[in-house]
């Protein structure tokens, strides 16, 4: 007995400590002094300050960069701001917004742009779906290819179309040169307003299809080979497997490449403005390849009439905006 007295004692002694000590030690650790409660959770409050620390430069670049430009540009959408004295910026309402609407300037290059959205993003999609399909295999020379295809990516878009211009050169391009030894008469001028659209879709295209194969690449990696065999067994050729079994399972990687695509084309300025600085007018007039950022940046800048290009560019931001919104919702992606 009294071996049992004494083991009970022991073990009494090595037990937890009270439910109340244990509670007051919950309470001291979520102490107010560094605890603190958000939205229902708890923080501690030195990993918080901590966290800010590395934050503040990033947000502090971001809201001097981004977000103070969008709201000036904002208000100015609503005044009739002139770029060589703001200071005399009145309010005149939602008067820019009825002239963005009556402008055939404007509706011409959301014609133009619109026109090369149409073009460039199904080609590039393709190419890029192409060739991620044929390099996403086994294959000697694999990696060189993969890394010939990226090049371009690597190139400005300024650098890309410097390149491409000297290229397309009514005068001097390698192109017209080539035609001109087979026979050709006359050089076409490739930038000029008959294929000065048409050739800036070629330069964008094979400057950029070469990141959306990355995108794709590492999409079909996803996809258990398991599920191509068990198809080739049911009897399903390549083109059943590439349907019902490549496409599904690559679907939310091209919502992301159709979305950021269609983004990037709709704001395409840099290979116009450069590629053709006169913006390829036709024999009536009419700007082919002037795009609505280009058209936006004239206005501001070559004009100054800032407050008719704050409101022109809300008025396509929303544009935009609303286009990827339906897209994301038509193709009905779970992230």
């Amino acid at each position: 007995m009294l071996t049992d007295s004494k083991q009970v004692q022991e073990a009494g002694s090595i037990l937890p400590a009270p439910a109340e000590n244990s509670t007051a030690g919950e309470r001291k650790r979520k102490s107010p002094n560094r605890h603190f409660r958000l939205f229902g959770k708890d923080y501690r409050l030195i990993d918080s300050l901590i966290g800010l620390g590395f934050l503040a430069p990033a947000l502090i670049l971001g809201i001097i960069f981004v977000i103070a430009p969008i709201v000036v540009s904002l208000s100015y959408a609503f005044t009739d701001a002139y770029l060589l004295n703001l200071s005399t910026a009145k309010w005149n309402n939602f008067a820019n917004f009825g002239t963005v609407f009556t402008d055939p300037k404007m509706w011409n290059a959301l014609g133009n742009t619109c026109l090369f959205v149409v073009i460039a993003v199904p080609l590039q999609l393709g190419i890029a779906l192409g060739l991620a399909l044929l390099l996403n295999k086994d294959v000697k020379g694999n990696t060189f290819y993969r890394w010939a295809y990226f090049c371009p990516v690597m190139l400005s878009l300024a650098v890309t179309s410097f390149l491409w211009m000297n290229l397309l050169n009514e005068q001097e391009g390698l192109f017209n040169g080539l035609l001109m030894s087979m026979g050709m008469k006359d050089p076409k001028n490739f930038l000029g307003s008959d294929y000065g659209m048409y050739a800036i879709v070629i330069v964008s295209v094979w400057q950029g299809a070469g990141y959306q194969m990355l995108i794709f690449l590492s999409g079909l990696k996803n996809i258990e080979p398991a599920l191509y065999e068990a198809a080739s067994l049911d009897g399903a050729n390549k083109w059943q497997q590439f349907v019902h079994i490549t496409l599904p399972a690559i679907l939310p990687t091209t919502s992301f490449v159709l979305v950021t695509m269609l983004i990037g084309a709709f704001r395409l300025i840099t290979q116009p403005m450069i590629m053709t600085p006169q913006a390829a007018a036709d024999v009536n007039g009419r700007e082919t390849t002037m795009t609505m950022s280009w058209y936006i940046y004239t206005q501001g800048l070559t004009y100054s009439e800032v407050g008719y290009s704050s409101a022109i560019a809300l008025v396509y931001t929303v544009f935009l905006a609303t286009i990827a919104l339906t897209l994301r919702k038509v193709m009905d992606v779970k992230d």
